[in-house]
């Protein structure tokens, strides 16, 4: 019951109405944008000055959600809890203290799940713990430049968080301990890093940092305001691999390119990636295309957004040829495919049409259908972390199934909102082939408080 005491005691908060943008990644707002307009009660402490000129001020905030999730017949009836419904509780106080071009960001975090039939996972519980954690310096550069170098704990988005994000979906997000140095000049930026990702424990402060190792380098070149280009390279190790069977030493490079912008009413956001590298011996040769186009219709009733995504990502040809191609996809976002997200991003194709609306007062309603196959037949069918779902072998077809989903959500104030969704996947010929085949059924339910 810690959490909901946490919870209840950032309420007050709840009527106080925010000048500056929230952000996922807290770290990122800059308060200092409102020094110099009136703030009284707990308008304070989102910038208190600590000196005359403001050279060093410290930020407070945090957040607390509480999410519902039940299903019917989950991985399509497969044991060891088809029919499951859990609570997750969680609250992420943050602290951000500025001494001239020194930072000091701190985020605890208290997570708890109620109910998990199948049995508590790192993305579920992790007790009381420290979330981020972390020291930088921001250097100047001439008069249109900076450099940033950090060290600690830290949440870390790539991008459109494909390859590397913060979970944020789900109840414990995925953290990295290391250093990273971040040059901004004009339009330009470039982001290297060697990170670790940190292994989430049930208990209080019992996270540690895993073996498995992120190195990179992400460039951002904006040629327009509206238009944006990334090009990256992330090295991946994992000592304690594992692929079909087997145990081993991967070593993985993924070189990319994303080209996004909003031009109008069209939205986009294109990317490909290209894997190269060795696992126990057999060389890696994967890749994947991911894709969403949107067109807003703002002259219409609703604002209706359409929007389709088509994506895929390679799968093995033939375990025993002395290659994997088989796509990595790393530490992606959680709710990869939508609120019911039973499969990621491995092996696969799907086509993903969309369109949201804009209900007035804070209320969006979004429609979704997505339609999946197997990329490779010889290749099995894997969870977004990478588990096995169902291995290959028990069946030739390539259809996996069909999703649908509607999702509401309500932006009640600038600082609390409440979302609900529903969904249901039904199976294809691959998963009537290899065992269990029901629809499965999903409800989601969410509340929170963001300050």
């Amino acid at each position: 019951m810690r959490a909901l005491a946490l919870l209840a005691a950032l309420l007050p908060f709840a009527a106080w109405t925010q000048e500056a943008q929230q952000t996922n990644l807290r770290y990122d707002e800059d308060w200092s944008l409102v020094s110099n307009t009136p703030r009284e009660g707990w308008r304070a402490a989102k910038y208190r000055p600590l000196t005359d000129n403001g050279s060093a001020y410290l930020t407070l905030g945090g957040e607390a959600r509480a999410r519902f999730e039940g299903f019917d017949d989950n991985l399509w009836g497969d044991p060891p809890a088809p029919d499951d419904g859990y609570l997750w509780l969680r609250v992420m106080p943050h602290a951000d203290l500025h001494v001239g071009p020194a930072r000091v960001f701190v985020q605890g975090i208290a997570g708890y799940a109620r109910g998990v039939g199948a049995g508590k996972g790192p993305v579920d519980e992790t007790g009381i713990d420290l979330l981020q954690g972390f020291a930088d310096v921001r250097m100047p550069l001439g008069n249109s430049g900076s450099l940033t170098v950090r060290a600690g704990r830290e949440l870390a988005a790539l991008g459109s968080e494909r390859l590397v994000g913060i979970r944020y979906g789900p109840n414990i997000p995925q953290a990295f301990d290391g250093v990273r140095a971040i040059l901004d000049h004009g339009p330009a930026r470039i982001d290297a890093f060697h990170l670790r990702p940190v292994a989430v424990a049930s208990g209080d402060f019992d996270d540690r940092t895993s073996t498995r190792r992120l190195d990179g380098v992400y460039a951002t070149l904006a040629p327009a305001t509206d238009i944006g280009i990334d090009a990256y390279w992330l090295g991946y190790k994992n000592e304690e691999a594992r692929f079909a069977g087997r145990t081993g030493r991967e070593t993985r490079d993924t070189f990319g390119l994303r080209f996004f912008g909003q031009r109008g009413n069209l939205g986009w956001n294109w990317e490909a990636m290209l894997q190269r590298g060795h696992f126990d011996g057999d060389r890696i040769r994967a890749w994947s295309l991911a894709t969403e186009t949107a067109w807003c219709f703002t002259d219409i009733p609703l604002k209706p957004r359409v929007r389709l995504r088509a994506n895929i990502a390679s799968g093995d040809r033939d375990p025993a040829d002395g290659r994997i191609q088989t796509f990595n996809a790393l530490f992606p976002k959680g709710k990869y495919f939508g609120e019911l997200s039973p499969i990621g991003p491995r092996n696969i194709v799907n086509v993903h049409p969309s369109v949201d609306f804009e209900l007035g007062k804070g209320v969006t309603v979004e429609l979704v259908a997505a339609r999946f196959w197997r990329e490779s037949r010889g290749d099995s069918l894997y969870d977004i972390p990478g588990g096995l779902i169902r291995p290959a072998g028990g069946g030739d077809a390539r259809h996996i199934g069909d999703q649908i989903e509607i999702s509401a959500g309500w932006q009640a104030s600038a600082l609390l909102s409440f979302t609900a969704s529903l969904s249901a996947f039904r199976p294809g010929s691959y998963i009537r082939d290899t065992g269990p085949a029901r629809q499965i059924h999903m409800v989601g339910a969410e509340a929170m408080l963001k300050l």
